[in-house]
């Protein structure tokens, strides 16, 4: 089975680069604190490592 990933938005995305803000959005992320889960891929990792200072990741079994 493919490992998860859960991430929450802890920070705000205004104030920042548009293409951070933009990264949020395509993570599925709509406003703050809210939590999306995403399979454990390179591509969700590196938007994940992008926006790492916006957002609260586990790592799911």
């Amino acid at each position: 089975m493919a490992r998860k990933l859960r991430i929450t938005q802890t920070k705000s995305a205004s104030g920042h680069p548009k293409d951070q803000a933009l990264t949020v959005r395509a993570l599925g992320i709509r406003k703050m604190q809210h939590t999306v889960e995403h399979n454990d891929t390179p591509q969700i990792r590196g938007m994940v490592f992008k926006v790492r200072h916006l957002v609260k990741v586990e790592e799911l079994n």
